[in-house]
């Protein structure tokens, strides 16, 4: 036997309620990502040399990624151990921590050497806004007061910036839009390497 036909609102409450799709474009896949990181390597050698006064630091949570990818193909390149290397959590010092309606769970940092006199390299994976760096900067001053810090970052969503910061080495531009998020998948985590724009169609 059918059941009853609805009506009106108790109708309208029980239709179906379907998410939005998304889109996805790959913009670098895991041969062209292997070759980034490789470019990215090759042009901290170039300005720093051996990097024995280079202080290589991730940004967590995803920052740590690709720091740890430089690190090992950079200690590759030079043969060497002594790559100078820290991660850093920069939850406390975002300037949305008491704003959003989740409490941020804090990562952890790695850090056990001060930064007095050295050049900073800070990574993260994603440039957007900026506010992460600027909170990268403020954690990073609790740990001395360092010669100089440049920033490295896998992709920089120019065209997007909340606040002035540029980055020194970048392994690919983008031209996004507000609607499209760019997610940056790791072997480690994600199971494969790879770039994507995602855009929802609704």
């Amino acid at each position: 036997m059918e059941a009853p036909l609805q009506s009106g609102a108790s109708a309208f409450r029980s239709a179906p309620i379907f998410a939005p799709a998304m889109q996805s474009a790959t913009l670098i896949g895991p041969k062209a990502f292997g070759l980034t990181i490789g470019r990215l390597c090759y042009q901290l050698i170039e300005d720093h040399g051996d990097l024995r006064n280079i202080a290589l630091i991730g940004l967590q949570p995803r920052g740590v990624l690709l720091a740890r990818r430089l690190r090992t193909e950079l200690q590759r390149i030079l043969k060497a151990e002594h790559l100078v290397y820290g991660e850093l959590d920069i939850t406390f010092h975002r300037d949305d921590f008491r704003h959003r309606a989740v409490t941020a769970a804090p990562s952890t940092t790695d850090l056990d050497f001060s930064l007095d006199g050295k050049h900073v390299v800070l990574v993260d994976d994603v440039l957007y806004t900026g506010r992460s760096i600027r909170a990268g900067l403020d954690a990073m001053l609790t740990f001395g007061r360092p010669a100089g810090v440049q920033l490295l970052v896998l992709v920089d969503r120019r065209f997007s910036r909340e606040l002035p910061i540029q980055p020194d080495y970048v392994g690919k531009w983008v031209d996004s839009i507000a609607g499209q998020r760019v997610a940056v998948e790791w072997k480690e985590s994600d199971g494969q390497d790879r770039i994507l724009l995602n855009r929802s169609n609704a």
